[in-house]
């Protein structure tokens, strides 16, 4: 199974900024180490080219996010400060996920360590998100006829409000989030299919929702590309998640997203998405988990033949 990671994940920031860039070279570190995947397979992508992020975002803010061109209201939305390192992440991430979705087109299941930025929309970053890295790279596939119809099975915390935007009105990609309904962002755009669930929701009530949504989305799908959004932060002890999922509970939800998706024939491009635990290994630790549970449907897709 191949992994993506950039050294560009990890950029600078203000002191004690709530965003955990950090948490990128200790999963990085602890996936490269262990043995999870073998060292060849751990791999760089190349950065996302202007035309593949025109594939989601207009001319004017691709020109806005390359010459930094924001006013402190939208450097506000982001959240992040401007910066060229901040632009090489941006283009990085999209670059993970469309070689994220290639390989997952031809082994059947790939990780991206990163990604999932599903906050973004077509002329405007919110969230930690700059690039949709979601709809970019599901469009380009379409583009160059790897694929024809995406499902995006999207189970961070927060609604995919930017890629249901994006996707809105294209019958060629589905969406699908199930999230914190009281969570940001508050003005949430809909989704093919929606599951907003209350603050404090559990493992019980959260994977039996989630399995509901599973086989809701991908028979009307139909697709044969998941781009999976493996949020960390439905986690009990997230800072910024309203859900208390356990680490046994998230490793129960990827486990249901893979095999459904490999029940179904249908090839998963994983992103690891948002984590912001109390404590940083705790994150990384969940992170890390779906690569194990990915690493593991990869060997069973192979054995399908």
């Amino acid at each position: 199974m191949k992994v993506f990671y950039c050294d560009h994940f990890d950029f600078p920031l203000p002191r004690h900024h709530r965003f955990p860039s950090r948490k990128f070279v200790l999963l990085r570190h602890v996936v490269a180490t262990s043995g999870v995947v073998p060292p060849q397979d751990l791999l760089p992508p190349a950065p996302a080219t202007d035309e593949q992020l025109l594939r989601a975002h207009s001319f004017e803010y691709l020109s806005q996010v390359m010459n930094g061109r924001f006013t402190r209201r939208e450097i506000d939305r982001i959240g992040l400060p401007w910066s060229p390192e901040l632009v090489a992440r941006a283009r990085c991430g999209a670059g993970s996920a469309i070689a994220a979705c290639r390989a997952a087109l031809q082994d059947g299941v790939s990780v991206n360590l990163g990604g999932g930025t599903h906050h973004a929309s077509r002329d405007r970053g919110q969230g930690f998100c700059v690039f949709n890295d979601i709809v970019v790279a599901a469009r380009t596939m379409q583009a160059e006829r790897l694929a024809q119809r995406v499902v995006v099975l999207d189970c961070d915390v927060h609604q995919g409000n930017g890629t249901a935007a994006l996707a809105a009105g294209d019958p060629t990609i589905f969406t699908f989030s199930i999230h914190s309904e009281s969570n940001f962002p508050l003005h949430k755009a809909a989704s093919d299919l929606d599951i907003g669930l209350a603050d404090g929701t559990g493992d019980g009530v959260y994977l039996e929702a989630l399995e509901e949504g599973l086989k809701k989305a991908l028979s009307r799908a139909r697709a044969d590309l998941a781009i999976y959004v493996a949020g960390a932060d439905p986690y009990e002890d997230d800072l910024l998640g309203h859900l208390a999922l356990s680490k046994a509970g998230l490793a129960q939800r990827d486990r249901l997203v893979f095999e459904f998706c490999r029940r179904a024939s249908i090839p998963v491009a994983t992103s690891t998405a948002g984590g912001y635990g109390r404590r940083i290994r705790d994150t990384v630790d969940i992170h890390v988990q779906t690569v194990r549970i990915a690493a593991e449907m990869a060997q069973e897709w192979r054995s399908d033949g």
